[in-house]
């Protein structure tokens, strides 16, 4: 399959808005099936499953029609980033990585992890230094790859080191996911946690966001750091390592909707 350049995502506005008036899903991590309804906005989806609305983390919106209308690139994720919109950032990403994975994930509206192969490591570098630069190193795929690799690779210690789960309020202790994006953090604070962003959509999955943690692109990005040996530092809760904790934890069937 041929390849999408970020040079040539300068030269044409794309077309995929022409869809099915549904688009269904299916979850094999949760064995449902989801089925998604446009609303009168191109960038707005409705969720319908048999779960209740308040199982489910809210869809991604469009919170501006310049963004939406713009086509995305380096210089207007640089724009974003530079003032420190990360909020906005985070969605030129998502729609960069549409772009540059080719004309099918374009018209599909995502991108497959079979497809992030087609992406250049030229295009995904040069995407994470700018969040990476305007993040005092805070963001970006690279951050997040290392702070993976010091959970042993595993996504639920993952995303509570990140950000990406909230502690919920028990006797036991437990973690729920976050609802997109109210309750995730679009500021660059001492307490944001690192590797917070960008997010990568796990609805149909961890396979994507694995595909490019592990892309050719950072191959290098881990040099220098500490040994597996010493994954589980201060962010993770020590009640993971034990097995039964660890089972309550799990017990949340995964929603990877943000």
């Amino acid at each position: 399959m041929a390849t999408t350049s970020l040079q040539s995502l300068h030269q044409a506005f794309l077309h995929r808005h022409h869809r099915q008036p549904f688009a269904t899903i299916y979850n094999h991590e949760t064995k449902l099936t989801f089925l998604f309804k446009p609303s009168k906005s191109t960038t707005k989806y409705v969720l319908f499953s048999n779960l209740s609305s308040s199982s489910l983390a809210t869809t991604p919106t469009s919170t501006t029609a310049a963004t939406t209308s713009t086509t995305p690139s380096l210089d207007l994720l640089e724009s974003h980033l530079s003032s420190q919109d990360y909020r906005q950032a985070d969605e030129v990403t998502r729609r960069l990585l549409i772009d540059l994975a080719g004309e099918s994930a374009q018209k599909r509206g995502y991108v497959f992890f079979s497809e992030v192969q087609f992406i250049s490591s030229d295009d995904l570098r040069a995407i994470d230094q700018l969040w990476r630069t305007y993040s005092q190193d805070k963001f970006g795929y690279s951050v997040q790859k290392r702070l993976w690799e010091k959970s042993r690779k595993d996504f639920t210690r993952f995303f509570i080191r990140v950000g990406w789960m909230k502690k919920l309020d028990t006797e036991v202790e437990q973690y729920n996911y976050r609802s997109f994006p109210d309750e995730f953090v679009w500021e660059l604070k001492d307490d944001t946690p690192e590797g917070h962003l960008p997010l990568t959509n796990a609805l149909r999955g961890t396979q994507l966001l694995q595909c490019i943690l592990t892309h050719p692109a950072f191959d290098e990005a881990d040099k220098g750091e500490e040994s597996d040996e010493e994954v589980m530092e201060e962010s993770v809760p020590k009640g993971l390592e034990k097995g039964n904790e660890r089972k309550k934890l799990l017990e949340y069937k995964p929603n990877y909707s943000f």
